[in-house]
């Protein structure tokens, strides 16, 4: 059922569920994405797989117990073993196996240094792909610095973040705020082209603020002027109120190790800084489906047309 503040059903899309050093080959653990208890495990060969939670047969939670044995999951109960296709392989007592004891299984990909699952209500394949970011890995770019929130808000309002610049200089106290200079969409993908003027001791420095959507919960975003940084954002719904949402920086190298570091820790702590000021905001607020906007607010029907979309399930918004 959707909250009361929010009318919509979890989007689909690419979502994050962990990062590959989460899990050693081998290991299992429970998660709970899309209002869902899930099971995260890898294989020995440490592929990563995510399943629903519970054993067809008698319903025992398969992460609480549940080993990993080559490439099959093995459930605490019984026995029963699954392979990374759901399908039930083996009963250790029993000379056959149950064609109707599957576990739905979720696409998954490890990419971009993240491990990206596929949701759609309906078990819908996947419709398109996220992109190899060609910065990670990059030798001449840093480590991810990454940090995580649990907010009790939807992926939707989070990312509408993005096509409202006039709030930076009144939640988050900035001197200027981003000019948009376009914003384009293409089936699942969004970019939004934006020039920013930085005050600094030095005097006024002009950058860039571009953002990348590739569906509703995975963004890149590429800052530049003071400094080159790109932040690889994703927001996954936990349920149909809560979201975690995790940041992953990287920064152009500097000669200096340190001035590195420096520079990125910098940057890591301005987000901590503003999400903690838009928390109090996206935890309390509400969707008007018909906003009384100001005419230089920033394209945020254009965003809500385009995320519209990824909603599989009918809802209705009302007209307050």
């Amino acid at each position: 059922m959707a909250s009361r503040r929010f009318p919509f059903p979890i989007p689909f899309g690419w979502y994050q569920v962990a990062f590959p050093g989460d899990l050693a080959p081998g290991e299992v653990t429970a998660v709970e994405y899309w209002s869902r208890e899930l099971v995260l495990w890898r294989d020995t060969a440490g592929a990563f797989h995510l399943q629903d939670a519970f054993c067809p047969h008698l319903g025992a939670h398969l992460a609480y117990g549940g080993s990993v044995d080559g490439d099959l999951l093995t459930c605490p109960f019984h026995g029963w073993k699954f392979d990374g296709k759901g399908v039930c392989t083996n009963i250790p007592y029993s000379q056959r196996t149950n064609r109707r004891a599957r576990v739905r299984t979720y696409p998954i990909v490890e990419r971009n240094g993240l491990v990206l699952a596929w949701y759609h209500p309906f078990d819908v394949s996947p419709q398109w792909e996220i992109p190899v970011i060609e910065e990670i890995g990059d030798p001449a770019w840093s480590d991810f610095y990454s940090s995580s929130y649990v907010i009790r808000t939807i992926p939707q309002e989070m990312s509408e973040n993005g096509a409202d610049p006039a709030h930076f200089r009144f939640v988050h106290g900035t001197d200027t705020t981003a000019e948009v200079e376009e914003y384009n969409t293409d089936g699942p993908c969004s970019v939004m082209l934006s020039k920013q003027t930085y005050v600094t001791p030095r005097g006024v420095t002009e950058g860039r603020i571009d953002v990348y959507n590739y569906g509703p919960g995975f963004s890149k975003v590429w800052f530049s002027g003071i400094v080159d940084s790109v932040n690889i954002a994703t927001t996954t719904p936990i349920d149909e109120n809560t979201t975690q949402v995790r940041f992953n920086f990287i920064v152009r190298k500097f000669d200096d190790e340190k001035l590195t570091s420096t520079v990125a820790d910098a940057f890591v702590n301005e987000i901590n800084k503003q999400v903690q000021e838009d928390r109090e905001i996206w935890e309390h607020k509400t969707f008007l489906p018909l906003p009384a906007l100001a005419d230089t607010d920033g394209p945020i029907l254009k965003f809500r047309k385009w995320y519209s979309q990824f909603y599989a399930e009918p809802y209705e918004v009302g007209a307050s």
